[in-house]
């Protein structure tokens, strides 16, 4: 078994191809516009980078770091590939330490649901100690109900022709253990299979809430895309 996202990162911009990257992007460029963020900004969690990506074509200047070298070697390919200039960093939310600080920062598609309660308060922590005052952060959680009642005891599998996956999911009192089977096909036809664990973190709305206030951050919540707080919810906060 290996490290999250060891053999799965290099696909998993390509698996996430019908979540909506182009709706979510704009939702993300227009809560910064309302919030009056500033011309800066971390990509936190940036997996492949299509975030990093969206938000420099829409005039920002933005660094990615993500916690999976794969994720990164992917993200600067595509870059490459589509002329986007980026630079990435590896990096771990609740470690984070940079040598200047942001006007804004964003953890998209469930990067907190991978730390632990434990250390939540201290990954947001490190958030607020790399932005300016006042400077904005915005992320999101899977919900409790999705965890819970979607996605936790259940099983997923999709076959595409280049990769097929079998994702298996355990519930337990606070996170969801999921165990992934991928078969990556090579060049000669034959594939190659990997095995890899991930834990996902149950966080309530409630609980969230006081880590950020208790890092010195004001909060305001909303769903997916500012619709209902069923499986989604974004927090939009700014460092007091």
């Amino acid at each position: 078994m290996v490290n999250s996202y060891s053999a799965l990162g290099r696909w998993f911009e390509y698996l996430n191809d019908d979540c909506g990257y182009e709706q979510w992007s704009q939702y993300l460029i227009k809560t910064l516009e309302d919030e009056g963020a500033g011309a800066f900004g971390l990509d936190i969690g940036c997996g492949n980078g299509y975030f990093t990506r969206a938000l420099i074509r829409a005039g920002y200047r933005v660094t990615g770091i993500d916690i999976s070298e794969r994720m990164l070697d992917t993200a600067q390919q595509i870059s490459l590939k589509e002329g986007v200039r980026t630079e990435f960093l590896l990096g771990d939310i609740t470690k984070l330490k940079l040598n200047v600080k942001a006007d804004f920062a964003i953890a998209v598609n469930d990067c907190l649901n991978y730390v632990p309660q434990s250390k939540l308060k201290t990954a947001f922590s490190r958030v607020a100690a790399s932005l300016k005052k006042g400077g904005v952060f915005v992320f999101d959680v899977s919900s409790e109900t999705k965890l819970r009642e979607i996605v936790g005891n259940n099983l997923f599998g999709e076959d595409r022709e280049e990769i097929t996956y079998l994702w298996f999911n355990k519930l337990g009192e606070d996170s969801v253990t999921m165990d992934l089977t991928i078969f990556e096909r090579r060049q000669d036809g034959t594939y190659a299979r990997y095995d890899e664990r991930h834990v996902q973190y149950i966080h309530s709305e409630e609980g969230i809430i006081g880590a950020l206030s208790g890092a010195g951050f004001s909060v305001r919540t909303e769903g997916h895309l500012g619709q209902e707080k069923r499986e989604r919810i974004n927090f939009i906060c700014k460092r007091l």
